[in-house]
């Protein structure tokens, strides 16, 4: 099935979609999870674990350069065969619905702890999921023309939040640097910043819509190095601010905006978090239920994905309530659990795919060589 001609995005736009993507949900709960790991290191975790944003992208765009116009599903079924293939596609509609359930899980409760304690969580998933549903309904060309307005709006949020922090960071508390050895910063490498690094795996239901497919690697790389930036800063502000307690916090990132606000006519800046928050969360949690849906519709030959947007959407909202029983579940699977099933999925599957297919074109050409 190709994809119409009439849905397309530009690189600029996949390229900001990739950034936002991995930013959104990151940029607030990431540093204290790498602090559990590699310690005052953890900034040290953010450089390594961009090769795993490297490899990603280089074989998916690999891939797609080999199968133009096609989705990971769609070439996977033809290196795969027809069953092998419908078991990936099987897989990735229950990975991106548990990815769904939990980013929405995640969304409900950052909102219920800043801002509404009693409000009930159904609530929280109706309003953000439906929302999704409709910008997934519009199409991924209307998702991408809105993370174009609003990343910018983001950057232009975070930023003075980095320079207001710096007159309250502490160079000391970096050091020792590699005080414990290697070993803690690779944890925090391949643990939390590795998995979520390995997103940029998208590319391979995104690259099929963009409108130059030339320059795929390009822009791919650019939004690897403004992510590595972000989280790199984010990182490296928060441990020198909060110190050793870093690693206790659920969104550390969140502590430094209210702590720099304390003082001064700038105060109750904990707004442009969950500003920050929201906007994130709207445009990954779009392009997840657009993947999702994409990823049905072509395992059971639906023939436009819109069709079954609302019945998804519906099912989705279920999940966020039922998947987690609690915040420490959530916090468990996405420091323990998540790094190892984003490994399955996001890395080790498409570099399955990537060697049979490679075995396959071998195996092909020396018999062609052979009958000639």
């Amino acid at each position: 099935m190709k994809i119409p001609a009439v849905e397309k995005i530009s690189g600029t736009q996949l390229g900001l979609i990739l950034f936002t993507f991995v930013v959104s949900t990151i940029n607030l709960t990431v540093p204290a999870q790498m602090v559990m790991f590699a310690k005052q290191d953890a900034w040290l975790s953010v450089l390594p674990s961009a090769v795993t944003g490297l490899i990603s992208i280089w074989v998916m765009t690999t891939l797609a350069r080999r199968y133009p116009g096609l989705t990971i599903l769609e070439y996977g079924s033809k290196i795969l065969g027809k069953w092998l293939g419908s078991l990936l596609g099987l897989n990735y509609v229950y990975y991106w619905f548990v990815s769904i359930s939990t980013i929405t899980l995640q969304h409900t409760a950052f909102i219920k702890t800043l801002l509404l304690p009693k409000s009930p969580t159904l609530v929280g998933s109706f309003s953000l999921l439906l929302l999704c549903a409709f910008a997934v309904i519009a199409g991924i060309e209307v998702i991408g023309r809105c993370n174009q307005f609003l990343t910018p709006l983001l950057m232009l949020l975070v930023l003075p939040m980095f320079i207001l922090a710096i007159k309250d960071a502490d160079p000391a508390y970096l050091k020792p640097v590699l005080g414990n050895g290697i070993a803690p910063v690779l944890y925090g490498m391949f643990m939390p910043a590795g998995a979520f690094m390995n997103q940029l795996f998208i590319l391979g239901w995104l690259l099929p819509y963009l409108n130059n497919p030339k320059r795929d690697r390009h822009v791919s790389y650019f939004a690897l190095i403004g992510i590595t930036v972000i989280i790199f800063v984010i990182a490296i502000i928060s441990i020198m601010v909060l110190g050793p307690i870093t690693g206790k916090l659920s969104y550390s990132f969140l502590s430094v905006i209210q702590y720099i606000g304390i003082e001064g006519s700038i105060e109750r800046l904990e707004a442009i978090a969950v500003s920050i928050w929201v906007m994130g969360t709207f445009v990954k949690t779009s392009v997840s239920l657009f993947i999702l849906c994409l990823c049905i519709s072509q395992l059971f030959g639906i023939r436009s994905y819109r069709d079954i947007v609302l019945p998804v959407t519906l099912l989705s909202i279920i999940g966020s309530i039922w998947i987690f029983k609690n915040a420490s579940e959530l916090l468990n699977y996405l420091v323990f659990t998540f790094p190892l099933l984003a490994f399955l999925n996001q890395t080790f599957l498409p570099l399955m795919l990537l060697l049979i297919d490679t075995v396959q074109r071998t195996i092909r050409k020396k018999t062609a060589s052979s009958a000639a």
